[in-house]
């Protein structure tokens, strides 16, 4: 039985519990980068694109409970490889000196399907607004993992055309060699998992959108966990290379439906479309909350936010301005992130929302870490039937974000608790995708903003 969040006081929300097989309250929705000159023609769309995301876990014989334990499991690898994303020093492949590799998040919590390649052959890719490179699997692989479709085989294209060593976009890459004249890219995600091929341009196709002459990398040798939901992966960061750049649209936005939610599918726009004009009810204009965003020269890839301070029912938390500024090193900051699952929070920040949650919340705290896997959680009466909780507002820079109760906590009747989604962070603090369920979420590249609009995502 579905459960609904009605108003309460003006701190707080009222969530009324269902029926619940196990986890989550089920939501109503109520609330310059780099320009180059890569190419010799414009890759510039005039509609742009629509395509659904499916989460990694969709389809899959899982309990509510395992579904969420997989998302913790793999957005705190996630949150480990994003805070190791300084630059480190590792050693070139077919090489003996050392050089500076970055490091790239990796791995995410959405796949996309495309088609690559003239006759068009179709795969899914894995998502990640926080790294920049397209890549899938190629022939002939060296080292290749096993992937659900066919693995890419440039020969039989007509549209494939290898990158050479003096252009732009293979000055691009952030680790690259010269071989046959062809560009050879090495690129890492943090925890030994690594993609190394040829740079490459192919005709890309997103539903009858097709784009000629869009760099990807061609990969021969891909390693490491996390890859095989997919054939490869796209990104959409701020750098050059992502897709986003490539196609020089001003805006995309996706919009990410309930957690819960195993039958609908999430959606990517791309270009026009991704207007909110286009995607956004009368209604909810007066809803719409735009930040700016930030750039950080150290880590050009990531969408950094301005967050001024947090709320918890009505009470302004005592959090320094500086928790989440970013450092002179390029350190510390806020990044938004479609990969992540919770929001991980600086540990002074963290503490204090903690601090705050347990005081206003009428009920014990109980330990459920080896069960739901977060670490502060309350316990449900028996036979309960609504719990009021505290609001939650993420106070941005011209943006106070007021969260609905289901993008914040997470109700486990058959365990007996409710607990709060979200952790603490080491160096950077990341607003996850919990939190940005059922929000149409607009990044305008352009005026360097985002916008988060409240909207029935499984309706787009």
């Amino acid at each position: 039985m579905a459960s609904s969040v009605i108003l309460s006081r003006s701190s707080f929300v009222l969530i009324i519990l269902g029926v619940l097989g196990a986890l989550f309250v089920n939501p109503s929705c109520s609330t310059s980068r780099r320009a180059l000159d890569l190419h010799d023609h414009s890759l510039q769309m005039q509609s742009g694109f629509k395509v659904t995301l499916k989460h990694v876990d969709s389809g899959k014989n899982l309990t509510k409970l395992e579904r969420l334990q997989r998302r913790i499991k793999r957005g705190r690898k996630r949150l480990q490889r994003l805070n190791a994303m300084k630059l480190k020093s590792s050693t070139s492949p077919d090489s003996h000196t050392r050089v500076q590799t970055p490091v790239h998040a990796g791995v995410g919590e959405f796949l996309m399907t495309l088609s690559i390649g003239t006759p068009a052959k179709s795969f899914s890719a894995i998502v990640d607004t926080g790294s920049d490179l397209i890549w899938t699997q190629c022939e002939p692989c060296k080292q290749c993992y096993k992937q659900p479709t066919p693995i890419f085989n440039p020969k039989k294209s007509s549209s494939f055309s290898k990158v050479s060593c003096t252009s732009d976009l293979c000055d691009a890459l952030p680790s690259s060699k010269c071989s046959n004249q062809s560009c050879e890219y090495y690129y890492t995600y943090g925890d030994s998992s690594s993609t190394e091929g040829i740079l490459a341009t192919e005709t890309f196709s997103f539903g009858d959108v097709s784009i000629p002459k869009v760099s990807f990398g061609c990969g021969e040798d891909n390693e490491g966990g996390g890859f095989s939901q997919g054939a490869g992966l796209v990104g959409l960061g701020r750098g050059t290379l992502s897709l986003v750049s490539q196609l020089k649209e001003p805006k995309f936005s996706y919009c990410l439906t309930s957690v819960d939610d195993t039958q609908s599918t999430s959606t990517l726009l791309m270009g026009s479309v991704a207007s909110l004009n286009s995607t956004t009810p009368s209604s909810e204009v007066a809803n719409i909350k735009t930040t700016p965003l930030i750039k950080n020269p150290s880590q050009p890839t990531f969408y950094y936010l301005s967050l001024e301070g947090i709320t918890v029912g009505g009470t302004s938390l005592p959090i320094e301005k500086d928790t989440f500024a970013l450092g002179d090193d390029g350190g510390g900051g806020l990044i938004i992130d479609s990969g992540t699952t919770l929001t991980y929070l600086a540990q002074d920040a963290y503490d204090a929302v903690v601090k705050e949650f347990s005081s206003q919340m009428e009920l014990p705290e109980k330990d459920a870490i080896d069960t739901v896997g977060l670490d502060l959680c309350f316990e449900l009466p028996e036979d309960a039937t609504k719990v009021e909780v505290p609001k939650l507002v993420f106070n941005f820079k011209g943006a106070d974000l007021e969260l609905p109760s289901e993008n914040y906590m997470i109700a486990d009747t058959d365990v007996g608790v409710i607990c709060l989604a979200v952790g603490s962070a080491g160096d950077m603090s990341v607003f996850g995708n919990y939190q940005q369920q059922n929000m149409l979420v607009l990044h305008d590249i352009v005026k360097e903003t985002i916008s988060f609009v409240p909207t029935k995502c499984d309706q787009l």
